[in-house]
């Protein structure tokens, strides 16, 4: 058999239309655009290169995009203050800082310092309890993306599936546990520790590997007609001397045996910028007391 390729790049390019027209609903009914705002401290250039995506993508949807670029050397008070003054804006709806951050800047002050309403990343502790809890919250962008095209493969049948999440990350692992616990799904967080993990993954409907390990899972490990999802992003030599992206499963043998994979590149990381801005219109909705767009959010 061969899987089925969920194609990342449609299903975003479809988010950012639903996306799109939302704000033009809010912008004529209601006068409002909603605002999104990045901060990138130092110049890193992957760093640079997907603030400029983001940005260009929020303008193209239609809503307001604000860049605050700050020096390596920023200080923590001053990139403090600037959070400070996008928390008090009206007009600023999400607010995003760009990781990694220098590494004399405390992530996790940074971080918590946003608003959690306006934390359209989703990594505010606060958010992470209510995400936890089950009540309403900003999702991380990642995984709101997987679950989005898990939901549009099953029909939005997930309940009772068993599924397996490789990797533990706060980024990844953990709120992607929840969603799916959230949709009824039997859940295992599975990792580096993992006694006999190929056999854990192999009982898995659906296995979403979140490693940073290249080619990491092979195909003998699916069960036949899972449905996979690699959010791995690996670059790897060549043997002519060039690089290739890969993911964390090993995509030739995988596709032989899963029901459904997506490919990488072009699975799951188109989704994550196309699920920040719809996550900045779901922030826009609820500072405003306005029904919240359906199908964008968890």
């Amino acid at each position: 058999m061969s899987a089925v390729l969920i194609d990342g790049k449609a299903f975003a390019a479809g988010v950012r239309a639903d996306v799109a027209t939302h704000v033009a609903r809010l912008k004529q009914e209601h006068g409002i655009t909603p605002g999104l705002a990045v901060v990138l401290v130092g110049s890193d250039p992957a760093s640079s290169v997907y603030v400029r995506s983001k940005g260009r993508m929020t303008v193209e949807v239609g809503m307001r995009s604000v860049e605050h670029k700050l020096a390596a050397d920023t200080g923590e008070a001053e990139l403090l203050a600037v959070i400070d003054a996008l928390n008090a804006d009206p007009e600023i709806h999400g607010i995003l800082v760009q990781l990694p951050l220098p590494a004399h800047l405390n992530a996790d002050l940074v971080i918590n310092a946003i608003a959690p309403a306006k934390d359209v990343d989703g990594f505010h502790v606060s958010n992470v309890g209510l995400l936890g809890t089950g009540q309403k919250s900003m999702v991380p962008c990642t995984p709101l993306g997987c679950l989005m095209m898990l939901r549009a493969h099953h029909g939005g049948a997930l309940a009772g599936l068993n599924a397996v999440i490789l990797g533990r990350s706060n980024i990844v692992g953990k709120p992607m546990a929840q969603l799916l616990l959230g949709e009824s799904c039997t859940v295992t967080i599975a990792h580096s520790r993992t006694r006999d993990l190929p056999d854990v993954v192999r009982r898995a409907d659906i296995v979403v590997a979140a490693v940073g390990r290249a080619e990491m899972v092979p195909g003998d490990w699916i069960k036949p007609g899972a449905t996979v999802i690699d959010v791995g992003i690996n670059r790897i030599e060549k043997p002519d001397g060039g690089t290739r992206l890969v993911g964390d499963v090993d995509f030739e043998s995988c596709v032989a045996v899963a029901g459904a994979i997506t490919p990488v590149p072009g699975g799951v990381g188109p989704m994550t910028i196309a699920c920040l801005l719809a996550n900045t219109v779901t922030a826009c909705c609820r500072a405003n007391g306005l029904a919240e767009p359906e199908g964008l959010t968890a």
